[in-house]
């Protein structure tokens, strides 16, 4: 604090310390954090997703973890194992998911999810996996505790461009994932912006009956 007012930028002080304080694991590689399996990682977040309150979601190639099926959990952590070729724990990394994934069921915690209509359609797993998964979907629709919307291949007048997918936990952490690593961002500064993106994806999306037919629809494509 004291250098930034002698350089003059008292204001990038709180920016200095958040980003000094998560050096080490700002940027966290998958192989790292995936060394001995699937598991760990998700009982280490448990933690985190426990004392969260406000989840906000944007993905925009697979579903959240958050509402994942067992079964669709098992299809993409099985891809994901053989792709990174770590140790292979993934039926043990699901009952993990499925037991954090509780927080989704309690009324102190509350979620804002955004999908990218494309991840209705991308296969993960056969028909079957994703029917259920796509049926999943639809009944969490109408729990008070989570805000669900669409962004329709469709969306007009776009500003907004499709990103990578993050998680904002209380407005304060970002969890940004990306295919060799997690980028922990902790910075106000820097979060503020994946807060704003957030605000703009939500303009684009539909929910309530929209959300469902375009759900509806990804199931009846799947023959």
């Amino acid at each position: 604090r004291v250098w930034c007012q002698v350089c003059g930028v008292p204001d990038h002080a709180v920016d200095l310390i958040a980003a000094s304080r998560a050096a080490d694991s700002m940027y966290t590689e998958w192989r790292r954090m995936h060394r001995t399996g699937l598991r760990r990682e998700q009982v280490a977040r448990r933690s985190l997703y426990e004392r969260t309150q406000l989840f906000k979601v944007y993905v925009s190639t697979v579903m959240p973890g958050l509402i994942q099926t067992p079964a669709y959990a098992n299809a993409l952590m099985s891809a994901i194992t053989t792709f990174q070729g770590t140790p292979d724990d993934v039926e043990a990394a699901v009952r993990a998911r499925m037991e954090r994934n509780r927080v989704l069921r309690s009324v102190n915690h509350q979620f804002v999810m955004l999908l990218e209509e494309s991840v209705l359609r991308y296969r993960i797993g056969d028909a079957e996996v994703m029917a259920g998964q796509l049926g999943h979907v639809l009944n969490l629709i109408p729990l008070p505790n989570v805000r669900l919307g669409i962004i329709p291949f469709s969306a007009s007048q776009r500003d907004m461009w499709t990103l990578e997918a993050f998680t904002a936990f209380d407005d304060a952490r970002v969890h940004v994932e990306l295919l060799s690593a997690q980028v922990t961002v902790t910075a106000p500064g820097e979060v503020v912006i994946y807060l704003r993106a957030f605000e703009r994806l939500t303009a684009l999306a539909v929910y309530g009956a929209q959300a469902r037919a375009l759900i509806s629809d990804a199931i009846s494509a799947l023959g």
